[in-house]
């Protein structure tokens, strides 16, 4: 079991980028949740098998098509086991 929370920046809101890190969290059996920030940065937590993990950050470094990376932040923290599933926040954290 890992966890990995990490902040994404770029053109990276409004590119169905949240949708896009969903369906694979799902495929995955990952838990955790994706949402935008009010300062125009992605947030996620995901918690799972390290494999898989893996394979979400290779989603996360390039996102979709229309999406800009212009910088990804990784930080492995311990996992807490306290999601049920995965799931998309859809309103901004302040």
């Amino acid at each position: 079991m890992q966890r990995m929370h990490i902040f994404i920046s770029g053109r990276v809101q409004g590119v169905f980028f949240r949708d896009d890190i969903k369906k694979l969290a799902d495929k995955l059996l990952l838990k955790g949740f994706v949402r935008n920030l009010a300062d125009g940065r992605l947030e996620a937590v995901f918690e799972g098998d390290k494999s898989a993990i893996a394979e979400m950050l290779e989603l996360c470094k390039k996102g979709p098509s229309s999406a800009k990376i212009e910088k990804l932040e990784i930080e492995e923290e311990p996992p807490q086991n306290k999601f049920k599933n995965f799931e998309v926040i859809y309103f901004f954290d302040r």
